[in-house]
Parts: structure tokens; C-alpha cells; sequence
């Protein structure tokens, strides 16, 4: 009975230790997870700032071509003006 009580305790003990690396795993797969979220988040956020510096930037050369051209159909226009002033 001695020796069946010893197998009973070691196959527990066994069972015990080959399913403890299996909850270990399931916790380091959630930790990974959870790291890859956060990296694929940072990611995701370079990506905004870098395409809203852009069209920040087209929108300020757009600007600056609208202002250049309107400030040019001014000056061409008060020169017709002048002329025909004389």
C-alpha cells in the first residue's frame, strides 16, 4: 500500500510539473501579445505624425504659390490701372 501511495504521489507531482510550463507559456504568449500591441501602436503613431507633417507641408507651398500668384494678378492690375489712368 506504502508503494502505491508513493507512485500515486509521484505521478502528481509529475502531472503537476509538466502542466506548470503550459500555464507559464500561456502567460509569456499574453506578455508577448501584449508587447507586439504596444510596438505595432508606436508604429501606427510614427506613421500619422510622419504623413500629417507632409500634407502640412504641401499645404504651406500650396499656400505660399497662392499668395505669390494673387500678389502677381495685383500688381498686373494696378499697372493697367496706372495706364490707363495717364
Amino acid at each position: 500500500m506504502k508503494i502505491l501511495q508513493t507512485i500515486a504521489a509521484t505521478a502528481f507531482a509529475l502531472a503537476l510539473t509538466i502542466s506548470a510550463p503550459a500555464q507559464t507559456s500561456a502567460k509569456q504568449d499574453a506578455k508577448d501579445a501584449g508587447h507586439e500591441t504596444k510596438e505595432a501602436a508606436k508604429d501606427a503613431g510614427h506613421s500619422v505624425v510622419k504623413g500629417t507633417k507632409k500634407v502640412g507641408r504641401g499645404i504651406k507651398h500650396g499656400s505660399k504659390k497662392v499668395v505669390n500668384k494673387t500678389a502677381e494678378g495685383t500688381e498686373k492690375g494696378a499697372g493697367k490701372l496706372k495706364e490707363k489712368s495717364q
